[in-house]
């Protein structure tokens, strides 16, 4: 563990920063309740505040959170998920026929697509045929390439044939389904999506702003991008938006605790927060060299000092509650002597260091971590270059693997096929998320052996074996796993949260009295 004396140093060293923003919030929240003390901003519209805009609301081609996330409340799907990870029905009931043959039966009271056409067999098939093609390059054909072909026998009947058995495979089927008929037209769903889903496109006039209508009531709803998480907490208490999730920094989170105009809800979360690193870099593609990274972070410290408390340490993708997740894994404890011995094998010294760049997104709460983390790492002999940037530039680097090292967070993860989509040599971007270029034969075997495993407690002795080969190897560096938190003016209710963070509790949530005026 780390000292209590080097964690205030630590905290001295980024505090000043610290001080000077919530200065400047301090004052700014006196000019925002100035400002809205005669006439507090009315609106019919629920308004939901962002961190990030959603990058793509094609769920063929979405894969970062937020637009998963608005994607659900836009479009169907045939298979989701209940609290134990436990794929259940959606749009669909399911039969195995066989091995490699499962059909699925559509509801009969599913809803139409949002232009008035049925949902049918047909548009299920199109669906995940365009992104089973690859001249498409869907980043999602990688994860359902044991489907060999789809058959529609009637509007409400489609058969999904497999190359391999797969006793999980509706757990796969969780992509929002598109109308046929405007997928033929390339219709543009990224920016005027049409689906199913309980809420309908209205407009995006730019990227700050995305307006839905809730169909069962014709409730507008307005997404607002707020990237500074100061700004957004004080648009919440300033009434300009109602709601926001995640991605406010703890001592921002024990402030608004305080203001009775605000309720706070939290709940454990599943995100795994980690620090990827690129395998075909000749320094952090060195086993020491990772080794030495995951030796040198404090974890316990991080999560107790700067997070509040509020997340949990990780070894793996998977949570140990998940029914694939391992409970005994290889644990990296905090030891920067050991670190130093790593780095010292590696060939690295004092007269002679690691350095590195270390990218992130330009969120000032994960700007505020990088920093801690690469402060860890200089303690060991890692000299890291910090480098922050806006999200698209930043998601494009790590997509596109222009990167030596970098922190992001893995999140809404529900069944194990992660693995393939994260970790198999076929999931090179655009095939998959191996944005770190990882490549093992070991791995791959492991990954195989899990998806053609018939009996479900092989499946997870595989995978379980497998997460212990990935803690020995580290082709991510885990960290942690974050807590979710929801902060809504009190006439804000019916938000249920979820434990991936979903944000489905928009279906219900209700504005149940008017904000007062001051």
């Amino acid at each position: 563990m780390l000292h209590s004396s080097v964690v205030t140093r630590l905290l001295i060293l980024i505090g000043p920063t610290l001080l000077i923003r919530f200065a400047w919030a301090l004052g700014t929240l006196c000019l925002f309740l100035f400002l809205s003390a005669c006439a507090e901003p009315q609106t019919d519209s629920l308004r939901f505040g962002l961190a990030s805009a959603p990058t793509n609301l094609d769920p063929r081609f979405a894969t970062d959170a937020t637009s998963d996330r608005v994607n659900r409340l836009l479009y169907e799907r045939l298979v989701d998920f209940n609290d134990a990870f436990e794929p259940r029905p959606a749009l669909a009931e399911w039969e195995q026929i066989s091995p490699r043959h499962f059909r699925f039966h559509l509801k009969p009271d599913r809803a139409p697509f949002h232009d008035g056409t049925p949902l049918t067999a047909q548009d299920v098939k199109a669906t995940y045929d365009f992104i089973l093609d690859a001249n498409n390059a869907s980043p999602h054909r990688g994860t359902l390439a044991l489907i060999d072909h789809i058959a529609v026998q009637d509007e409400t009947t489609v058969d999904f044939h497999l190359n391999r058995p797969d006793l999980l495979f509706p757990s796969f089927l969780t992509l929002g389904i598109l109308p046929n008929h405007l997928m033929q037209k390339n219709h543009p769903f990224h920016s005027h999506p049409i689906g199913s889903g309980p809420f309908s496109f209205v407009t995006r006039p730019d990227e700050t702003r995305l307006e839905l209508l809730r169909l069962k009531d014709r409730q507008l709803l307005t997404f607002i991008k707020v990237q500074e998480p100061t700004v957004r907490a004080l648009k919440l208490l300033a009434g300009e938006i109602d709601m926001l999730q995640n991605d406010v920094p703890p001592e921002l989170v024990t402030y608004l605790a305080k203001d009775p105009q605000l309720s706070i809800q939290r709940h454990p979360g599943t995100n795994f927060s980690y620090i990827g690193v690129s395998l075909e870099d000749p320094y952090t593609k060195q086993l020491l060299v990772r080794q030495a990274m995951a030796h040198a972070i404090d974890r316990e410290s991080v999560i107790r000092y700067v997070l509040s408390g509020a997340a949990r340490t990780a070894q793996s993708l998977l949570p140990p509650d998940h029914w694939a997740g391992a409970l005994e894994l290889k644990q990296y404890e905090y030891n920067p002597e050991k670190a130093r011995s790593l780095l010292a094998q590696a060939g690295f010294s004092s007269h002679a260091p690691l350095r590195l760049t270390y990218k992130t997104s330009s969120d000032p709460f994960r700007v505020r971590l990088a920093t801690i983390l690469q402060h860890q790492l200089a303690q060991v002999g890692i000299q890291v270059d910090l480098r922050s940037y806006d999200w698209g530039t930043f998601y494009g680097d790590i997509k596109a693997g222009r990167f030596q090292i970098y922190s992001l967070s893995w999140v809404g993860v529900k069944t194990p096929d992660i693995f393939h989509y994260v970790f198999h040599s076929e999931s090179i971007p655009p095939n998959g998320a191996n944005r770190g270029r990882f490549s093992s034969h070991e791995a791959d075997r492991l990954i195989d052996q899990a998806n053609h495993a018939q009996d479900i407690v092989d499946k997870k002795q595989y995978y379980q074996a497998l997460q212990g080969y990935l803690s020995e190897v580290l082709p991510y560096v885990p960290l942690w796993y974050e807590d979710h938190v929801f902060i809504a003016r009190r006439e804000i209710t019916g938000f249920r949260m979820a434990n991936d963070g979903n944000f489905d509790g928009l279906k219900d949530v209700q504005r149940t009295a008017p904000t007062l005026s001051m």
